[in-house]
């Protein structure tokens, strides 16, 4: 059975904690960028009549829900996080949602998906990745769950290539954004936040890590002058 590294039990623990002002903070923080976004890595799905679709790192749900609105009626999605407190979130706003008959949920961590081989014909992962402790077996794991013919497509922060933008962005996300997040939730998650980002390997070095767990095609679209980036990969 797999268990959560000292680390890993530490970011859990810290989710769980600012899980009720997750939602406001990250549209007041990202000043509404992060629903584009997430609209974006949606429009990459692959998907057939009937498809099932996996939501790793769900937290409160919002790209299971962006998945349902654009998908038809016969695809069902499945929401997984390592959090709890995050998961029953969700669970209250898919019920409270058009799609509730579509879309359920998991507590698990993206290095122990409890999912048979070759489950789900898309996977998504939205601002996840970075908190996967493992992510060799992340990958692995979504690799494994994902059909033959299936695609990946991850979401994450990353790092501006322009040195202007990114000493803007550098100092509203290490000095601003743990302030005024710290007004509203907890100081030390959002100092967390630019800290995982930071420490994130580069384009090319998490696109071959993705090639590594045996995804092919892997391509990567940058958004928002870099400020995140879109890994794409399928399994053949």
């Amino acid at each position: 059975m797999f268990r959560l590294s000292e680390k890993g039990e530490k970011i859990q623990q810290m989710f769980g904690t600012i899980a009720p002002r997750y939602d406001f903070l990250n549209r007041m923080l990202s000043f509404g960028i992060d629903r584009r976004w997430r609209k974006k890595a949606v429009r990459l799905l692959k998907y057939r009549e009937g498809a099932r679709i996996l939501d790793v790192a769900t937290g409160t749900g919002d790209v299971a829900l962006e998945i349902a609105r654009t998908t038809p009626p016969s695809v069902k999605i499945t929401g997984a996080d390592f959090c709890r407190e995050m998961v029953d979130l969700g669970q209250i706003k898919a019920a409270q949602s058009p799609y509730a008959d579509r879309i359920d949920f998991k507590v698990a961590p993206c290095e122990d998906l409890p999912f048979q081989n070759e489950t789900f014909d898309s996977i998504t992962i939205a601002f996840g990745i970075r908190n996967v402790v493992d992510r060799k077996l992340g990958l692995a794991e979504m690799w494994r769950v994902l059909r033959p013919g299936g695609r990946m497509i991850i979401l994450e922060f990353s790092t501006p290539r322009s040195q202007l933008f990114r000493q803007i962005y550098y100092f509203y996300f290490r000095r601003l954004l743990p302030v005024i997040g710290g007004l509203f939730s907890k100081y030390n998650a959002y100092k967390y936040l630019p800290d995982s980002v930071l420490e994130f390997p580069s384009h090319e070095e998490f696109a071959s890590m993705i090639e590594d767990a045996g995804f092919r095609s892997v391509h990567i679209k940058e958004l928002t002058f870099g400020i995140a980036s879109l890994y794409v990969g399928d399994k053949e």
